[in-house]
C-alpha cells in the first residue's frame, strides 16, 4: 500500500521536477553562482576581519592599526562580494552561450553592455560622473540576471537569424569575427538604450529600481519568512525521498533571493549597522542543513553509536566522513532514505525542526543573526558556526545535532532491529 502511494507521487512530481532541473534559464542561475563561489567566500572572509567574533578584538585592532583599521579589509570585500552581481554575469552568460551554441565572449560582452546601459550614471557636486558600486551589489542581482538572459537571448535570435556581416572566406578569422558582432551588439545597444529611456520616464526613473522595488523586494520578503522557508524545505525533503535531487532543484529557485539576503546583512555589517535578515544562504546551509539536507549528520552519529546490524555499521562508518563536511548522498541512497516510508518521516520533520529552532534561537536572541560571511558549504559544523555567529552560534549547532539525533534514533532503531533479524536468519 505504503509503495504503491510512493510510485504515484513519485510519477506525478518526476515531470515537474525534471522540468525544473533541466530549466536552462535556472541552470544558467546556478552556474552564476557556482562561477562565482571564490570571490564571494574570499571577499566575505575579509568582511569576517572586520567583526570576528571575539571580545576585545576590535579594541586590539585599534590600538595596532589606528582607528580607520577596518578599511583595510573593507576595500577588498567592495571589490568583490559588494559588487557580486558583476561576477554572477559572467557564469550565466557563459552557460547560456553553451545551451545556444553561440559565441560566449561575446555572449559575455552583450549581457555587459546591457547592465551598463540600464546602469544610471551617478554625477557628483564636482560633476564626476561614474557608475555607483551599489546598483552591482545585491540590490541589484536579479537587474543582472534578468538583463543578462534577456540580452543573450536578443544575440543569439540575432545571430541564429543570419542578421550579421558575412566577410568572404579569405578574411582571416580574427578579422572577421569582429564584424560578424558588429550588428549583434548594435541592435543590442539600441534596444537596452530605449528601455533605458522608457524608465527613466516613469516614476521609477530606472529598471534598478523597478525590478529592486516590484520583484526583488517582494520575493526577499516571501523567501525571508518562516513559513516559506518550511514550505520550500518540505517540498526538497519530498524530493529527495522520491530519488530526485532536492537542493539542487530548489537551490536553482532559492539561492538568489537567499545569497541577496546574505549580501545584505553583509552590507550592513560593513556600514556598522546590524544584521536583520535571520533566513539568509548561511541560515540554510550551515544551520539547517548539518552533514546535508534533514541534518542527517545526527544521522549518521546515530548509527556510529547505535547500530547493532553489520550493514549499518558499515554503512556509519562510510557515511560518517562525507556528513561531517555536509555530503549525505552514502546516506540518502545507502541507507536508503529514498522511498523507504518509515526514514521518510523523520527526514522531513528534522529538515523542517532545524528551521524553526534556528529561527527561534535567532529570533530571541539567543543567537546574533548570521553576518553574511560565505564559508565554504562543506565547513564543518561547530566550525562555522563558530565563524558565522560566535561561540553561540557553534554551541546552536551541537544543539541541533543533538535534536537531529533524538529525532532520528526510534525510526532508525526500528530498522536496525528488522535488519539484525535477518542476518541472524542469514547465519542460521
Amino acid at each position: 500500500m505504503m509503495n504503491s502511494f510512493f510510485d504515484k507521487m513519485g510519477e506525478k512530481l518526476m515531470p515537474f521536477a525534471s522540468k525544473v532541473s533541466t530549466n536552462r534559464y535556472l541552470n544558467a542561475i546556478k552556474e552564476g553562482f557556482f562561477g562565482v563561489m571564490p570571490v564571494i567566500i574570499v571577499g566575505s572572509l575579509f568582511l569576517l576581519f572586520t567583526s570576528i567574533p571575539i571580545n576585545g578584538y576590535s579594541e586590539f585592532m585599534t590600538g595596532l592599526l589606528g582607528e580607520n583599521w577596518s578599511q583595510i579589509f573593507m576595500v577588498p570585500y567592495r571589490m568583490s562580494y559588494g559588487i557580486m552581481s558583476i561576477y554572477v554575469v559572467v557564469g550565466i552568460a557563459r552557460s547560456l552561450a553553451h545551451f545556444y551554441k553561440v559565441d560566449t565572449r561575446e555572449s559575455i560582452v552583450v549581457s555587459f553592455i546591457a547592465i551598463f546601459m540600464l546602469t544610471p550614471v551617478l554625477v557628483t557636486e564636482d560633476g564626476l560622473k561614474g557608475l555607483p558600486l551599489d546598483n552591482f551589489s545585491a540590490s541589484g542581482l536579479f537587474l543582472a540576471i534578468i538583463t543578462t538572459c534577456l540580452a543573450v537571448e536578443i544575440f543569439r535570435f540575432v545571430v541564429q537569424k543570419g542578421w550579421t556581416i558575412k566577410l568572404p572566406d579569405s578574411v582571416p578569422q580574427n578579422v572577421a569575427k569582429p564584424f560578424e558582432a558588429l550588428i549583434p551588439v548594435a541592435i543590442i545597444f539600441i534596444i537596452f538604450n530605449f528601455v533605458r529611456i522608457g524608465f527613466e520616464m516613469t516614476s521609477f526613473k530606472s529598471a534598478q529600481n523597478f525590478i529592486f522595488t516590484m520583484l526583488q523586494q517582494p520575493l526577499q520578503s516571501i523567501g525571508s519568512t518562516l513559513p516559506a522557508t518550511i514550505l520550500v524545505l518540505l517540498i526538497e525533503s519530498i524530493l529527495w525521498i522520491f530519488g530526485l535531487h532536492g537542493s539542487s532543484i530548489v537551490s536553482s529557485v532559492m539561492n538568489p533571493i537567499w545569497r541577496s539576503l546574505s549580501a545584505e546583512n553583509a552590507a550592513a555589517i560593513g556600514l556598522g549597522k546590524a544584521a536583520t535578515h535571520i533566513i539568509n544562504y548561511q541560515f540554510i546551509a550551515n544551520f539547517v542543513k548539518l552533514g546535508g539536507t534533514a541534518a542527517t549528520l545526527g544521522l549518521a552519529l546515530v548509527i556510529v553509536f547505535t547500530a547493532k546490524s553489520s550493514r549499518y555499521k558499515a554503512l556509519g562508518k562510510l557515511s560518517l566522513i562525507p556528513s561531517l563536511f555536509n555530503i549525505n548522498e552514502p546516506l540518502i541512497f545507502g541507507m536508503p532514505i529514498v522511498l523507504n516510508p518509515i526514514m521518510a518521516i523523520p527526514f522531513v520533520i528534522a529538515n523542517i525542526t532545524m528551521a524553526i529552532v534556528t529561527y527561534a534561537s535567532t529570533y530571541i536572541g539567543l543567537v546574533p543573526v548570521s553576518i553574511g560571511v560565505e564559508v565554504p558549504w562543506t565547513t564543518p559544523p561547530i566550525i562555522s558556526g563558530f565563524l558565522l555567529c560566535g561561540i553561540r552560534g557553534a554551541l546552536l549547532q551541537i544543539v541541533l545535532l543533538l535534536i537531529s539525533m533524538a529525532i532520528y534514533y526510534p525510526f532508525f532503531k526500528m530498522l536496525d532491529k528488522q535488519e539484525v533479524k535477518k542476518e541472524s536468519i542469514e547465519k542460521a
